[in-house]
């Protein structure tokens, strides 16, 4: 394996890793600080967006602007950073609200299933057997995570289900169009304006500004930490790590993300961590596997 190859693999995993984290912190915001995901996430695209562009006019000057110089770049930087990247922190976070980090991290795994669905659609070709059976596993592993095998019931409420889906499908579209879109523009600099613009929009979307919300210390610390650590970070390391290795190959190493959050929230938030939630996620674990080896 080549020098390119293990830092492609420790990017991503670390950046995985990272977002892990900070998905457990967003889940202690929602449940001990009572924060409102749409009042967060527009706060920490924000301020991690002005310093990550304030950092990068120092470092790179002139290619601040590279993402804007063509139609057809600043047409893929606004699909990669609204509906790849800023739309992808909504859902996740909205999918943690409503239900928790481990939950809202697997589900947002979910995205091998829409890369390869595109893939197909792409190059105009059906499904491998390897990739049919990684598509029942996903399946399979959704199904247990949230029904806990009881089709009469629901462990997981429908509204979490579908804002988890959701963010998969826009990690999908960041994942696609991040070699692209990081060709010639270096990585931070397309994450700084993917913050920056989506924080606006989805500010607007949902009148933030009109949720009555004043956070304490350890909110503040907390608000912090994500910031830090699963904007700034999280998306510098995985991207650099997609750049090198590709995304399909990057999506097995980012199950770094959910083990870390099932780990956290379970030991230190309280959350309920059953055999099946496990063999559900050994399910979707299975699913990345398989779908990197058919690659």
């Amino acid at each position: 394996m080549d020098k390119n190859k293990i830092n492609g693999i420790l990017l991503t995993t670390i950046g995985a890793a990272c977002w892990g984290l900070s998905g457990s912190v967003g889940q202690y915001l929602f449940d001990v600080q009572k924060m409102d995901s749409r009042w967060l996430v527009p706060i920490r695209l924000g301020i991690a967006g002005i310093l990550i562009l304030i950092y990068s006019i120092t470092k790179y000057k002139s290619l601040v602007f590279a993402p804007w110089k063509t139609h057809r770049q600043a047409i893929i930087t606004l699909i990669y950073g609204l509906g790849g990247v800023a739309a992808c922190q909504y859902f996740y976070f909205r999918t943690i609200e409503l239900s928790n980090a481990a939950i809202g991290t697997i589900l947002q795994d979910l995205s091998p299933v829409f890369i390869l669905a595109y893939t197909c659609m792409t190059k105009k070709r059906l499904p491998k057997l390897l990739e049919v059976i990684s598509i029942a596993m996903a399946f399979i592993g959704v199904f247990l995570l949230t029904t806990h095998g009881n089709i009469t019931s629901m462990a997981v409420s429908s509204a979490a289900l579908w804002a988890g889906i959701m963010s998969a499908v826009c990690a999908m579209i960041y994942n696609v169009l991040a070699p692209p879109v990081t060709k010639d523009v270096p990585v931070i600099i397309v994450q700084g304006w993917s913050f920056l613009l989506g924080s606006i929009c989805i500010m607007l979307i949902f009148r933030s500004w009109t949720i009555q919300y004043v956070p304490n210390f350890y909110g503040l610390l907390g608000i912090i930490f994500v910031i830090l650590v699963g904007n700034i970070c999280a998306y510098t390391l995985y991207i650099s790590g997609v750049k090198l290795i590709g995304p399909s190959k990057a999506i097995l190493y980012s199950f770094a993300e959910p083990l870390t959050a099932a780990i956290i929230s379970t030991l230190f938030l309280g959350s309920t961590f059953t055999m099946i939630d496990a063999l559900g996620f050994a399910m979707i674990f299975v699913m990345l596997w398989l779908i990197t080896l058919a690659k």
